[in-house]
């Protein structure tokens, strides 16, 4: 499954196409990248390219909703989206002779949606029981509120799916709007995977493109603001203490990025890291605790997670910044770092079996950074990651930077 080649190519007057041609696959996936998400709603309602993504789904104008599910589903595949901070996918798997069939499904569900009002209203329940479920789950809830701690007032803070007030100003032609000038955007990415060559993609996929597509400029690049980071806190009567801390980073534009994913990984993001053996298993002060980087083009967040009884914060809190100033300090410890690159390797191994990653993996290449790297490549750009590197790195991001707080608890 990891022996695949990669191609792509500007479509003349329109999107780019990425593929990832694996000659012995059975399988196919296809994806559209829309590259707009949340930050795109400057003096927008929060939750607007959510919602869009949402109601693509609701139906077109050749199809109903059910039509569109059993079309896919009657062959055996699946249809998916997910809206992030900077982009929103639609995509589609089963195997590979479904191809065109999603092909078609997909560029009719992205270009010819109906967005019908009866279809917006009840499609706002839905999403508002979302928003609420999210809500009511301090640990995914806790991700909101450091989000908003981190970057408000710019988009970046708010909620992906938004706020029960937010989407309640969304409107018929606010969709319209969103989707006619995001959705035909000549900077969209079209990846597919499997026993395909590109050319066979394009010539699949021509019949299916709109017949222009147009630009549409960067969304507001985020600047830091000078002062103390936020400290926000969300009463709750419950007995655990959600707690994340989140600093600042370069984007992914940077190529620190490789040392900041090997020192997520040192510091929490695994049952080896030191948070997890500190706090977890040498102090039994919580159940989990997990660390994460998420970049943007031009900015990013290092954050750290953890549920904790709530007479453990301040034991915990040290315990944390004890081993963040160690590794600033002195960086990593014998073997650390070699650990961490295995298992990033191995992670990444492991997530190539799938063909769908490797339609992602060409898909986000070329949409965040103009290449696709082969896998190999990839790892040789981890393992050449020194120790200085991740010194570098810490120091980068923890040295004189405090940390935004979100904590949700019974005693805020």
């Amino acid at each position: 499954m990891n022996d695949a080649t990669y191609a792509w190519q500007q479509l003349p007057g329109g999107p780019r196409l990425a593929v990832a041609t694996l000659a012995q696959s059975e399988c196919a996936a296809l994806a559209i990248y829309v590259p707009a998400g949340s930050r795109d709603e400057v003096a927008l309602p929060a939750g607007l390219a959510h919602f869009v993504e949402h109601m693509v789904f609701k139906g077109t104008a050749r199809r109903s909703a059910r039509e569109l599910n059993l079309a896919i589903e009657n062959g055996g595949g699946q249809l998916n989206a997910c809206t992030t901070e900077d982009h929103t996918v639609y995509e589609g798997r089963g195997e590979a002779g479904l191809l065109p069939l999603l092909t078609d499904v997909l560029a009719d569900i992205v270009w010819h949606a109906s967005l019908a009002d009866a279809d917006i209203a009840l499609e706002r329940e839905v999403i508002g029981e979302e928003i609420t479920m999210y809500r009511e789950t301090p640990s995914d809830h806790v991700g909101d509120l450091i989000s908003a701690a981190l970057w408000a007032p710019h988009p970046l803070g708010n909620p992906i799916s938004g706020s029960l007030s937010s989407i309640a100003r969304i409107t018929r032609k606010k969709l319209l709007d969103f989707r006619n000038r995001h959705h035909f955007r000549e900077d969209l990415v079209i990846a597919a995977a499997g026993p395909f060559t590109l050319e066979q993609v394009r010539d699949l996929l021509a019949p299916h493109l709109p017949a222009t597509f147009h630009r549409v400029d960067r969304a507001r690049p985020y600047t830091r603001p000078a002062g103390p980071p936020a400290q926000v806190a969300e009463a709750r009567d419950t007995e655990q203490l959600q707690l994340s801390l989140a600093w600042h980073t370069p984007g992914r534009q940077d190529s620190i990025r490789h040392a900041l994913r090997l020192l997520s990984l040192m510091l929490g993001e695994s049952a080896s890291s030191r948070l997890f053996q500190e706090l977890r298993e040498e102090r039994g002060l919580c159940y989990q605790i997990t660390s994460d980087v998420t970049l943007f083009h031009e900015t990013g967040a290092f954050e750290i997670s953890a549920g904790l009884d709530p007479d453990a914060r301040d034991e915990a809190v040290a315990c944390i910044l004890r081993e963040i100033n160690d590794l600033v300090t002195n960086g990593p410890r014998p073997g650390e770092l070699e650990r961490a690159k295995r298992l990033a390797i191995a992670q990444s191994k492991l997530a190539f079996e799938s063909t769908a990653a490797h339609a992602a993996w060409a898909g986000e290449g070329v949409l965040d950074f103009q290449e696709i790297l082969t896998p190999a490549q990839w790892r040789e750009r981890i393992g050449a990651v020194d120790d200085a590197a991740i010194q570098h790195a810490a120091r980068l991001v923890f040295l004189e930077q405090e940390p935004a707080r979100a904590e949700i608890g019974a005693t805020p």
